[in-house]
């Protein structure tokens, strides 16, 4: 098969076995991927959409999610972006706001934003392809003026412009292949908090794209070590020579027992008065396992995630989780929440509306503490002699996802009393 037919096939779907060939005599030094052999199985996927880099290792969404830092980050982020409630809230004329339940935009964050993803699902999905490749989009199905559904957009099958009136154009290649051009109140945008452009965010998977193809490339060393390597315990030492039948049992030995990962770190039976001297992890096995280490905390440097919520065991809990969880909600994903709460004004809004309406995560669903903690919080927050409290007990029993009770609207000790109120007011 040519080199274009077997092209083809790649970008088809369909991979061809490869013909057997001798490996490309290579120069020492950084190699850029153009220089691999056309017969290695990774090009198809850079081919598709990989992003080269000097590991040779092409980045690709499905390749760096196999990396168990990087998957653990990105799933971290985008499914705590998904459970959360997100609620398009309208402005009262006293200054106080209400949930807009009647808005078509409130069902679509927090009931069905289309006929086939929960608002989990779509929020994880859209939060995912934001982070790998710095733009989510979905389409906006509209009925008279109004959007009653979002359809999300593949980003990498979305081409984004700015035209001479400065607004965004969308060139969308749809599941059928067909390209259509899109205005920008036709789309969606979440758009990565960092931009080199200012138009679409720059993507994980292009910033990273060092750090993934190294830690691949470690990986990928560590699994080759232990798909074709034996490993023994140790040497045997004899002071004579041994016999020709001796030699042979010792490598039918070696042969059957000791080659492989599951036979990793087995003795050899000794024979004629043979002594055991076991061996150390060498210096290069030490230095490999740092580098994968290293690798691990580099592409989690490049996420916001705090180390222990990656399962870096090193390091230690304790009684610092609450404080780990408002770090994560401060520095990594409130960037976020701010830009899913613009897009939604900027994208699903009028203008008129956004005077009235504006969209609110509730964040403090991931800063809650232990039942103890809460119920000390709530009764603070009810008041109690000599201290006025700042919500009443309808407030905090909704904190709690329970019904409201008679009465529950007015302070429970009033707002500056200093004893409890007569028993049967």
């Amino acid at each position: 098969m040519g080199v274009i037919d077997r092209i083809a096939t790649w970008l088809g779907g369909e991979v061809a076995p490869p013909a057997a060939a001798t490996p490309p005599v290579v120069a020492p030094g950084v190699q850029a991927y153009s220089t691999f052999d056309l017969n290695d199985p990774n090009l198809p996927d850079f081919l598709r959409d990989g992003i080269a880099n000097a590991a040779g290792r092409p980045v690709t969404e499905r390749g760096a999610l196999r990396n168990a830092t990087f998957f653990r980050a990105i799933n971290l982020i985008s499914s705590a972006v998904g459970m959360l409630p997100l609620h398009l809230f309208e402005r009262e004329a006293d200054g106080d706001h209400r949930k807009a339940r009647e808005h078509p935009v409130f069902g679509l964050l927090h009931a069905k934003p289309n006929g086939y993803q929960t608002p989990l699902e779509f929020k994880s999905y859209m939060q995912a392809k934001a982070l790998l490749h710095g733009d989510g989009f979905a389409y906006k199905v509209r009925s008279r003026g109004r959007t009653m559904a979002l359809i999300p957009m593949d980003p990498r099958k979305v081409e984004v412009t700015l035209s001479a009136e400065w607004r965004k154009t969308f060139k969308w290649t749809r599941t059928d292949g067909h390209r259509v051009t899109l205005d920008q109140d036709e789309v969606f945008h979440l758009r990565a908090p960092l931009s080199s452009n200012g138009l679409t965010g720059d993507a994980l998977l292009k910033v990273a794209a060092e750090a993934l193809g190294l830690a691949d490339a470690a990986d990928n060393a560590a699994a080759r070590l232990m798909r074709h390597g034996a490993y023994v315990g140790g040497v045997l030492k004899h002071p004579k020579q041994l016999s020709p039948e001796a030699i042979a049992n010792l490598a039918t030995q070696f042969e059957q027992r000791h080659s492989g990962p599951e036979n990793a770190g087995k003795w050899i039976v000794a024979e004629e008065g043979m002594e055991p001297a076991p061996f150390g992890m060498s210096g290069k096995d030490a230095q490999g396992l740092e580098q994968r280490k290293y690798q691990a905390e580099e592409v989690s440097r490049f996420t916001g995630v705090p180390r222990p919520l990656l399962m870096f065991d090193e390091t230690s809990w304790g009684s610092g989780i609450e404080q780990l969880g408002l770090f994560l909600v401060t520095y990594c994903l409130m960037p976020w929440f701010v830009a899913w709460e613009e897009a939604i004004a900027r994208d699903l809004l009028t203008d008129a509306e956004r005077e009235v309406y504006f969209a609110k995560f509730n964040e403090g669903a991931l800063l809650r503490g232990s039942l103890k903690e809460q119920s000390e919080f709530l009764s603070k927050a009810l008041g109690g002699p000599g201290a006025a409290g700042f919500m009443v007990p309808n407030e905090a029993r909704e904190k709690m996802n329970m019904n409201k009770i008679p009465g529950g609207d007015e302070p429970a000790w009033g707002q500056t009393a200093a004893t409890p109120p007569a028993e049967g007011e």
